[in-house]
């Protein structure tokens, strides 16, 4: 029992250091990541790169929620734990082109300054296109990013791995994620607002791991089978 209550715990630390860490990584390429007037991208490209890899690091760490958490949840469902895997797998991938779309100003932005006065306004309008396409792309992120977090948040429900009051705050703060990016995506600008309440869930979830673990109760039951086993 202790082995395996252990592993948890080890795993609920790597976990929880993964929320945190994907929270700063998040912001970081978001205020490096954004390309602006096409005019300047050429002289900020190296910082607007960066910015995209931090994406794609992010998008990397999401891929890893869902193996990571994939055994945990699978001892008590195996749906919830196949729907949070593959959800998890899906968004880091969309992250993953949405970064794409940030790269693709790099060569345009080096285009238009050597571009002829009639080629920059096509060049502006596909920047345009680009940054558009980008911002959908994050959104619909987003959406997956909410049904994940939902799935998530009923495994805990299920297995009871953290405390009711995380529960209730991560299924308000995925809601919130869901509809707001949906919101987002039919032309409504909330300024980010709905990221809130998921944002503070998943540092302060992320804190709670690192700290407490998974309530090892929750591993008794399965434990008990093995040595009946």
């Amino acid at each position: 029992m202790d082995t395996k209550v252990n592993t948890y715990r080890t795993t609920a630390k790597v976990i929880g250091a993964l929320y945190i860490l994907g929270f700063v990584v998040g912001i970081a390429g978001s205020a490096l990541g954004t390309p602006g007037q096409l005019e300047t991208v050429s002289a900020r490209s190296i910082m607007i790169a960066l910015g995209a890899l931090l994406w794609v690091f992010a998008a990397a760490g999401d891929a890893a929620h869902g193996v990571m958490m994939f055994p945990i949840l699978k001892q008590n469902n195996e749906r919830i734990a196949l729907g949070y895997f593959g959800a998890r797998i899906v968004e880091a991938a969309i992250i993953a082109v949405s970064a794409l779309f940030i790269l693709l100003q790099i060569p345009l932005g080096a285009e238009f300054l050597k571009a002829s006065a009639s080629e920059t306004s096509y060049l502006q309008s596909l920047s345009a296109l680009f940054a558009q396409s980008q911002a959908y792309t994050y959104q619909i992120g987003m959406v997956t990013l909410g049904m994940a977090g939902l799935t998530l948040c009923y495994g805990f429900y299920r297995a009871k791995l953290v405390p009711q009051f995380f529960i209730i705050w991560g299924f308000i703060g995925y809601v919130s994620f869901l509809g707001g990016s949906m919101l987002e995506i039919l032309g409504f600008n909330l300024q980010l607002l709905h990221t809130l309440p998921g944002g503070l869930w998943e540092i302060s979830i992320g804190i709670w791991l690192i700290v407490k673990g998974f309530n090892s109760t929750a591993f008794t039951s399965e434990t008990a089978k093995d040595k009946a086993n």
